[in-house]
């Protein structure tokens, strides 16, 4: 069963509605001392724009809007004052309100979508392929249905009060439920951009998705130089060869140490496998600031014991139990950066990734006008404040979208809730649709040998976040904010001197391979962070691959808005991660 949301189309005149609004406010605000020269632009502006002008003049008296001018309104024109003529003035007040109607007329002219889940929420009664985490569950992992049902009411009805209704377990919070019903005022709404369904809980697919996490767990301090050589990666590549629909990267029809936890965007495969931009050091203005970061020691792995699973099910939060390194490292395997991406603030890595191009002197894009200008250079426009701030703006807008897909769209279990499945499965205490990839695999019979359980071994004592799987947050505002940067630099220029960590981290030696392009590396480090998320064990393949796509759609309409507002012509040409190349 599909669950279609279309979105219905705004009705009645969106200008004439503005007028009315404004021109009744302007009975109230026009500054009676017009003067002649300002009724004739006036009446060439005509009503709506009259209107808009009066009504943004609101509650200003003459001198408040035009100080120094005594005698009213711009009767002369006057530049000794610093205060242009009148008739310029209110020009650019009817174009700043025209460029406000055309970005509302673009976002107006995107094509409706329907939102589609997979189904599994209405498939199974009992819930089990559905995100549950936090409400009561029974002995099995499986939710209290009453509880549930106080979920679907609020998701359903929409309505703030019944959010407060829902039943919860042990008292760990619902994590910004409402978030994606908010509008926002510039790029796509959060409901005009859409993930495709994620895989079932009972498809090959899903079993090979849950597979690779399970091998990531096992996975986690293995340094990724290391990976040509460990056997524990020649074995989690062997496995994944073996499943019938995986859907990661191959060499030859085979998973490869080369391949394996990585992404398939354009150029993810070349270089390191992790990005210049978490590695390299950079200077924040004055402050210089090495990528060493607060990790955790080696082997230390949570919800191994089916209560402690249980109890984080129902709602507990063992946040606190962490067992920090004392040592500051460079990020070298999966452990670090599930703990990099466990506290980051979400822009975080792309910011350092702007602060690496600028400080490198990456060229920009060469569609911008400042690439071949010899006159002008970029600081308000191009460069410096306008990327930095950008690149962060975008990740709020990113994550409304992916909050609806969350919570009133798809309802994914999260990988921990689908070792519980497995588990209960492989113990014969529960009987599942589980595709066999999975309760077959090596990956869970080696975590078996390792914990005593069937259970997907965690990075966090807590788990994952208490909102739904799919879509991830981390890849959507990764996607979102590495567009923007493609958008503005140079993909094919080099990064310059490359560096991986060393054996333990504590410093960073030179890379000695073929040049690491901006662009390549962008695309890595979305990659990177998103995988990250599923290397902790709170994230799916799917959820990282297609909220990448999201992050881009939002990004790129964030974009053609931000484009009408230039004076200078601007033509932003970027890759996207499916590999075709647009230009805005």
């Amino acid at each position: 069963m599909s669950n279609r949301s279309p979105i219905e189309p705004p009705t009645g005149n969106i200008a004439s509605t503005a007028t009315q609004t404004t021109h009744e406010e302007s009975k109230q605000s026009t500054p009676k001392d017009i003067s002649t020269g300002r009724r004739k632009f006036l009446g060439r502006v005509g009503a709506a724009g009259a209107a808009a002008i009066a009504a943004g003049m609101s509650g200003q008296p003459a001198q408040a809007q035009f100080p120094g001018n005594k005698q009213g309104i711009c009767e002369e024109p006057n530049f000794t004052n610093g205060v242009e003529p009148w008739d310029m003035s209110a020009n650019r007040y009817m174009k700043a309100y025209r460029c406000r109607i055309e970005a509302a007329k673009l976002a107006q002219r995107r094509p409706l979508v329907y939102h589609i889940s997979n189904g599994d929420d209405e498939r199974y009664p009992n819930k089990i392929g559905s995100y549950s985490k936090g409400l009561p569950h029974n002995q099995l992992g499986e939710v209290d249905t009453a509880a549930y049902s106080t979920l679907v009411t609020a998701r359903t009805t929409r309505n703030p009060e019944e959010f407060e209704n829902i039943q919860l377990g042990l008292g760990r919070k619902l994590t910004s439920p409402q978030a994606g019903m908010a509008m926002d005022l510039e790029g796509p709404d959060s409901h005009h951009v859409t993930l495709p369904p994620p895989p079932r809980f009972s498809s090959a697919e899903e079993a090979g998705e849950a597979v690779e996490v399970y091998w990531m767990a096992l996975a986690r301090d293995v340094n990724f130089t290391d990976y040509a050589t460990d056997p524990i990666i020649a074995q989690a590549a062997q496995d994944l060869s073996s499943l019938s629909d995986f859907r990661g990267p191959k060499e030859g029809g085979r998973v490869t140490p080369n391949t394996i936890f990585r992404n398939s965007s354009p150029g993810e495969l070349n270089g390191p496998w992790l990005s210049q931009f978490l590695t390299l050091d950079f200077s924040f203005g004055a402050i210089p600031f090495a990528q060493r970061m607060k990790t955790l020691v080696p082997g230390n792995d949570y919800m191994t014991r089916y209560q402690d699973w249980l109890d984080v099910q129902n709602g507990a939060d063992p946040s606190a139990n962490i067992q920090y390194d004392s040592t500051p490292r460079y990020i070298r395997n999966l452990r670090d950066l599930s703990q990099w991406v466990h506290v980051d603030a979400l822009y975080q890595a792309y910011l350092q990734a702007c602060l690496i191009l600028l400080e490198q002197e990456t060229r920009t894009d060469p569609g911008l006008p400042i690439s071949d200008s010899t006159v002008q250079e970029g600081f308000v426009q191009w460069v410096g404040p306008h990327i930095l701030s950008l690149v962060t703006e975008v990740a709020t807008r990113a994550l409304k979208a992916v909050w609806y897909q969350k919570w009133f769209v798809h309802h994914r279990l999260r990988p921990e809730e689908y070792g519980g499945r497995v588990h209960n499965m492989m113990s014969r205490a529960a009987n599942y649709p589980l595709h066999p990839d999975v309760l077959n695999s090596s990956a869970v019979a080696e975590t078996y040998s390792r914990f005593g359980t069937y259970l997907l071994p965690m990075a966090f004592a807590e788990g994952s976040p208490t909102h739904p799987s799919y879509g991830s947050g981390h890849a959507t505002v990764a996607g979102a904010c590495v567009t923007v940067l493609k958008a503005f630099f140079d993909e094919t220029d080099i990064v310059r001197n490359p560096m991986v960590p060393n054996a333990d981290g504590t410093a960073l030696v030179p890379y000695d391979g073929p040049p690491l392009t901006v662009g390549d590396e962008l695309n890595k480090i979305a990659s990177n962070v998103a995988n990250g998320r599923n290397g902790a064990g709170v994230h799916w393949r799917s959820d990282a691959v297609n909220s990448l796509r999201l992050g881009e759609a939002v990004a790129i309409g964030i974009l053609e808005e931000q484009k009408l507002t230039y004076n200078d012509d601007a033509k932003m040409t970027l890759t996207k991660f499916d590999g075709t190349q647009i230009t805005i």
